[in-house]
């Protein structure tokens, strides 16, 4: 097999060490291990130096390669290696083992390196991610709130359509201090509320106990306490977007996609396009695409690869929006498609669609061009023509066109 790397060094991480392999040309194989600590690994960064080393293949192991490719990223070509593609072969279970085998097949040429962003895309993910994180914290303790209220027989949520809204938040507060009669209270709803106040107040007829108040309590701070975390996340957000203010503008003119949208997508693939051969190898990265499983001439389950999480999450989230929004070309994807494959995989076949419109507006920065509600219509024109006339024909029609001036 040719030899593609002169010089490399496979290394096999672990949280408290690390173990390198070097091979190559007038080079004698030689495995070290070094701690994972700081200094041990500025030293192993001189090491690889010392031995001219170009290429450096890491095996993602959790987030313990982090703090090594942070060091050693400016002076080597790093490949992080995904740990599936390269355990398939049995009886080296051992680290120095490990590390060979990684050296071997990195100066072969049978690496496939995983899409790592630069610096700054790395910050602005790990910041949209800690806000996703926040808000699901949020939600919790909402559900908690309600929870909490339902033991205390105060039946809220079955009359409040948002609990947290204006009138559902005021409630609860005066409930908690418990100032305002029933009466009262019902008087702070707003709105359609006011419609219902006879039924809001046999619904705040209950049961709360001290207990209950000082549990409400304690989720509302925590609640108040996340909100001022999340809006110092996304000063710090905006603050990383403003050096990529065209593409985040360009991606909110596309339907579903506004600011959260915006902001996850370029912070999940950043604004690079080059790193993708194509829009089909970003979809497979995502994990949008169906699965390609062949044998003998017979597809088998073609189900969608796990892929980037996050942003799997965040598209679908996208797309959902997308099929709301009448008289676009998205929309009528969804309700072509949905009929027959159902809701789920609807909407990700049309996140996968907002996907390919990302690649091709980041790459070539034009803006989003609306195909409109008729263009699968349109391409399939004949074929849509032909069903339609079947149909009123099974129902006992004869059928003349006439094409409209």
């Amino acid at each position: 097999m040719d030899v593609l790397v002169e010089r490399g060094c496979g290394l096999d991480v672990h949280k408290k060490s690390v173990t390198a392999c070097v091979m190559g040309k007038g080079i004698k194989k030689e495995v070290r291990t070094y701690s994972t600590m700081t200094n041990d690994l500025l030293k192993l960064k001189e090491w690889l130096k010392e031995k001219k080393i170009t290429h450096v293949a890491i095996e993602s192991t959790g987030i313990y390669w982090k703090p090594l490719f942070n060091i050693i990223e400016d002076s080597f070509k790093v490949i992080l290696v995904n740990a599936r593609h390269i355990k398939n072969v049995p009886g080296r279970k051992t680290d120095i083992q490990d590390s060979e085998w990684i050296c071997k097949l990195l100066r072969n040429g049978l690496l496939k390196g995983s899409f790592i962003p630069p610096k700054d895309i790395r910050e602005l993910r790990d910041l949209t991610r800690y806000k996703r994180k926040l808000i699901q914290a949020i939600s919790s303790e909402k559900l908690r709130v309600q929870k909490i209220l339902e033991d205390a027989n105060i039946k809220l949520s079955s009359v409040v359509s948002d609990t947290f809204g204006v009138s559902g938040s005021n409630i609860i507060d005066e409930l908690i201090h418990g100032e305002l009669s029933i009466e009262d209270m019902s008087e702070l709803s707003k709105g359609r509320l006011r419609k219902k106040k006879d039924l809001l107040k046999e619904a705040l007829v209950g049961n709360l106990q001290k207990h209950h108040k000082f549990m409400i309590k304690a989720s509302l701070e925590h609640i108040e306490a996340i909100e001022k975390i999340k809006r110092d996340i996304d000063s710090k957000i905006q603050e990383k977007l403003d050096t990529y203010s065209e593409e985040y503008e360009l991606l909110q003119a596309i339907p579903g996609i506004k600011e959260k949208g915006a902001a996850t997508i370029i912070a999940e693939i950043g604004v690079d396009m080059s790193v993708f051969p194509d829009e089909n190898h970003l979809s497979s990265w995502a994990g949008m695409s169906p699965g390609n499983n062949e044998s003998a001439g017979k597809r088998k389950s073609g189900h969608t690869t796990h892929g980037n999480k996050s942003l799997k999450s965040i598209l679908v989230e996208c797309a959902w929006a997308a099929t709301r929004k009448k008289g676009t070309y998205l929309q009528a994807k969804y309700y072509s498609l949905v009929s027959r494959r159902g809701k789920k995989r609807a909407l990700v076949a049309v996140g996968h669609k907002l996907l390919i419109m990302c690649y091709h507006i980041l790459k070539y920065k034009v803006e989003y061009k609306e195909l409109g509600v008729n263009y699968l219509d349109n391409r399939k024109k004949d074929k849509v023509i032909g069903s339609y006339i079947k149909k009123l024909n099974n129902l006992g029609y004869d059928v003349l066109l006439q094409e409209t001036a």
